[in-house]
């Protein structure tokens, strides 16, 4: 039976990751809430909320996981074009809810979205307490694209992206991950696998080796750390 996380209980332990099931691929408990408190300590164990609005909170830990090692980044010869012509404004954290409530949009082959108003709430709450961050790409003074994660230690954990432009999603993300090297980030956390994020150089490793990468980086700090630049 999948493990219940009482929701007036935020400090209680997850189930260790190795208990995830293996289909569906990582489903690790089920219940709990959203307080910044519990997501945190979600995220700095290696797991994740992703629930349908008429689930309860599903947490995951999925194997293989995807990552991407700062270093690692692979910038295709159009993008490097793209990245000259200098099309799109990078900021940080300047824009979160806009980003958020962009990303919580449904996709053209997408009836719905799992960014419901509780998620984009609890996340907006983490980013006023300086944990969750956005990463903007604007045209024109118009928001254009843009992803948002969490930041715990040296560790970013890429949560969600939008473009309404070409490219500047990508372009927003291989700036993001550019600033994050320079100041000092080890490990990008991408979840689950995708095309589009293989492209930039993320790879698949064991659920072993990630949370391996997480306790060597998680409690490290930041040689720099001005998300507001």
């Amino acid at each position: 039976m999948l493990p219940y996380l009482d929701p007036n209980y935020p400090t209680q332990e997850f189930p260790p990751v190795e208990q995830a099931l293996a289909e569906p691929d990582g489903l690790l408990a089920a219940g709990g809430c959203l307080s910044a408190q519990r997501l945190i300590k979600a995220y700095y164990q290696g797991i994740f909320p992703w629930y349908s609005e008429e689930d309860p909170i599903l947490w995951w830990s999925p194997n293989p996981r995807m990552v991407l090692l700062p270093e690692q980044l692979h910038i295709s010869k159009s993008l490097k074009k793209t990245l000259r012509q200098q099309r799109f404004n990078i900021t940080f954290d300047t824009a979160f809810s806009e980003v958020i409530q962009a990303c919580s949009q449904p996709r053209a082959d997408e009836a719905g979205t799992w960014l419901s108003a509780e998620m984009q709430a609890a996340y907006i709450a983490l980013h006023q307490q300086g944990h969750a961050h956005s990463i903007e790409a604007w045209q024109e003074g118009e928001l254009v694209g843009g992803l948002y994660g969490i930041a715990i230690g040296c560790v970013f954990f890429g949560e969600s992206m939008f473009h309404r432009q070409t490219d500047a999603s990508k372009i927003a993300f291989i700036q993001g991950v550019q600033q994050l090297k320079q100041w000092g980030y080890q490990l990008i956390d991408c979840q689950v696998h995708s095309n589009h994020l293989l492209s930039l150089g993320a790879e698949e490793i064991p659920r072993e080796h990630f949370i391996q990468l997480l306790q060597q980086y998680r409690d490290s700090l930041p040689t720099t750390h001005a998300w507001q630049i």
